[in-house]
């Protein structure tokens, strides 16, 4: 199963009123598992970016007038994220300037039944606890000392780590057992466990008379005991 982690930068958090999308990145996941393929691109938005918004990710705008602009880039990333699922933390906002801007370009948008939403799974998961990214990686102790400031694509590698804990942990491609030629290769290097000394004869576990006479004086003792009124069960 193929899935996309992703994450934006944007220039505000209203894409209603005018705020775009600067950065986005993805990572490639095959059954829960990250290829090493991944998808990374800085936008022009055409507009002054928010000062706290720039606080955040650092993002300027002497540092993006140079980018390209979305439209001349969809073909790229429409082509990497291909029809598969989409996971986002907080999703909706992903996907909502995700679609803007597929929207403004003239391409179709992507459909919400193709989103997972980290930040659902993790407040189902952890009813009442923090579900910011950075409280979930200290939860799962997935390090980000290296994050100073947001990054889609440093932010999108960090949520495939907690996607992966979030939905099984690092065993969920583990199979639960091998196939047949694996089953043969096993049976004919692993080492026998069964004994290959000379057999002992069995030793004598009998109780002797006195232990006998001790537990049934034991037994005696115990107030409506079911072995003393001769109800009980072997």
């Amino acid at each position: 199963m193929r899935e996309i982690v992703f994450d934006t930068e944007t220039t505000g958090t209203d894409h209603e009123n005018g705020d775009r999308m600067v950065e986005i990145g993805c990572i490639e996941m095959i059954d829960r598992v990250m290829t090493g393929r991944t998808y990374h691109c800085y936008f022009n938005p055409e507009r002054a970016m928010d000062p706290g918004a720039e606080r955040v990710h650092g993002l300027g705008d002497a540092f993006l007038k140079d980018k390209p602009r979305f439209n001349e880039k969809v073909r790229e990333l429409l082509d990497f994220i291909g029809d598969d699922k989409l996971v986002a933390h907080n999703a909706m906002f992903d996907f909502g300037f995700l679609n803007m801007e597929l929207d403004r370009c003239g391409q179709p948008t992507v459909d919400y039944a193709r989103m997972v939403d980290t930040l659902a799974i993790a407040r189902k998961k952890h009813p009442g606890a923090k579900a910011s990214l950075d409280a979930l990686c200290s939860r799962y102790g997935i390090d980000r000392s290296h994050r100073v400031k947001h990054g889609a694509l440093l932010d999108a590698e960090l949520l495939a780590q907690l996607y992966i804990e979030l939905t099984g942990g690092r065993q969920i491609g583990l199979g639960l057992a091998a196939d047949a030629d694996d089953a043969a290769a096993t049976s004919r290097t692993a080492p026998s466990l069964l004994p290959t000394g000379p057999m002992r004869p069995p030793r004598h576990h009998a109780p002797t008379e006195a232990e006998l006479a001790r537990h049934q004086a034991f037994v005696a003792g115990i107030e409506g005991s079911l072995w003393s009124s001769g109800r009980a069960r072997v």
